[in-house]
């Protein structure tokens, strides 16, 4: 019972040494772009900066002589700088040296430091496994298929037109890696409307709504004058051209299964459209 006991007392204790890790400092250090607690080494120039916003607006501005303007390569960073004890080490989120947490908010992807960014999830319920330079995270479902869109709040909101990057307003990354507002997401669920305003990929899982959809066409019996009409289609979730056979009620890719599709005029070595609209499926009743 006594080694219980001294269990819970060393589990209290590492716990509350992390948290220490977790909070000293923090707020204290960072530049007009982010809260962190550490600096950034640049591969391209090897010079030291708050962060990549900071190198660009050193490097690629017009006090910069034109042949000597560039961008940070933010995935090639592999050295970062702790604010707290100058300890110069490869990109991990706590210093080898100090221990302490030099950004709360951690992606070893993006090479993302931060301290209070807001954090909004959307369509995910599950445990969130990775934090992006948008401020946001993605559900550990999409683990695998993690997209990083270089800038991606560095852009207005699809929906309401504000821009991301300066908003107090929890922001969302869909699935696709554009990003908008977490609220304009929900509104446009409310609308049925579940595909992305830039790319028209859908935004969620609609696996449930795809097996609906199936059900409904196998069910639907189709005038006789359509039934040997085949059309091409363009799948907005995968890319893939495919000639599928024509139904009134939706038309299902044949590559990935997704019903948000759009008929084409002709195969897939043509890019003309019958229409710009996609012909997108919301979600049924």
């Amino acid at each position: 019972m006594e080694i219980g006991f001294q269990e819970n007392d060393q589990n209290q204790e590492l716990d509350s040494h992390v948290t220490h890790l977790m909070e000293i400092s923090s707020g204290y250090y960072g530049c007009s772009h982010y809260r962190r607690r550490c600096k950034i080494r640049a591969p391209c120039c090897d010079e030291v900066f708050d962060c990549r916003h900071c190198h660009d607006e050193a490097k690629d501005s017009l006090q910069t002589e034109q042949l000597l303007r560039h961008d940070l390569p933010r995935h090639d960073v592999s050295k970062v700088i702790c604010s707290l004890c100058e300890t110069e080490q490869d990109v991990k989120q706590n210093c080898s040296t100090c221990g302490v947490c030099m950004g709360k908010y951690f992606c070893s992807k993006c090479k993302f430091f931060d301290d209070d960014k807001m954090l909004a999830s959307f369509f995910v319920s599950d445990i969130l496994f990775c934090f992006l330079e948008t401020g946001c995270c993605y559900s550990k479902v999409l683990e695998d298929k993690h997209r990083c869109l270089e800038g991606a709040l560095h852009h207005n909101c699809p929906v309401c037109f504000e821009y991301l990057f300066d908003s107090t307003r929890d922001i969302t990354v869909l699935r696709c890696g554009h990003a908008m507002h977490l609220e304009c997401t929900k509104d446009m669920g409310l609308h049925n409307r579940y595909t992305c305003p830039l790319c028209s990929k859908s935004i969620c899982d609609m696996s449930s709504v795809w097996k609906k959809l199936d059900e409904e066409v196998a069910a639907y019996k189709i005038p006789k004058v359509y039934e040997d009409k085949m059309v091409w289609i363009l799948c907005n979730d995968c890319g893939s051209n495919t000639n599928v056979r024509f139904h009134l009620i939706a038309h299902k890719c044949s590559s990935c299964g997704s019903y948000n599709t759009r008929k084409t005029q002709r195969g897939p070595n043509t890019h003309s459209c019958s229409s710009g609209v996609p012909q997108v499926v919301g979600s049924t009743s």
